[in-house]
């Protein structure tokens, strides 16, 4: 049963050649647009509160939803191609995403909380705080778009005694 998808997910890296899609992963990073937005969107709340209003009207939205709704010139192509993505790409991508929906509805909560004080110290603290956190989690999906997720280079360690150090010099 897994000879099919690996034919599609194949036929697929072949498809996107020439596009925004990932030709390994299969996703595309168009779709990280819709939380950067909202970390744009976030950052300027220090310097005006009521733009909560806008931050608490976000919603998370599936990788599907997002294309359906959006301009992407492949948006069919990225639908397709997510969904014969490779596992190893496509859990890791979609558990980062759930980890920043739960970090966003936590900073709503919490940036609020911290507006109630009239401490914009603290509310510029805090909102800087959450974005760098957004931003890693954003940066961590963006690496597993990229297929730079997990990926460790191996280095051989070389050791050198003096002797051999000093005949480098020489």
């Amino acid at each position: 049963m897994a000879e099919p998808v690996i034919k599609m997910t194949r036929t697929y890296q072949k498809l996107v050649k020439g596009t925004n899609i990932n030709e390994t992963t299969l996703l595309a990073t168009d779709y990280l647009n819709h939380y950067n937005e909202l970390v744009m969107l976030l950052d300027l709340i220090p310097d005006m509160p009521d733009m909560l209003d806008e931050a608490k009207e976000w919603e998370p939205k599936t990788y599907t939803e997002h294309f359906m709704d959006s301009t992407f010139s492949d948006k069919e192509l990225a639908i397709q191609a997510y969904e014969n993505a490779d596992e190893e790409h496509r859990i890791p991508f979609d558990e980062t995403l759930a980890e920043a929906d739960q970090k966003i509805a936590q900073a709503i909560i919490d940036i609020e909380s911290v507006i109630k004080t009239d401490n914009n110290d603290l509310l510029r603290e805090t909102v800087a705080g959450i974005s760098r956190e957004l931003q890693e989690i954003l940066d961590r999906a963006s690496a597993i778009i990229n297929g730079d997720y997990g990926v460790k280079e191996e280095t051989e360690s070389i050791t050198l005694d003096q002797a051999d150090i000093d005949a480098l010099f020489d």
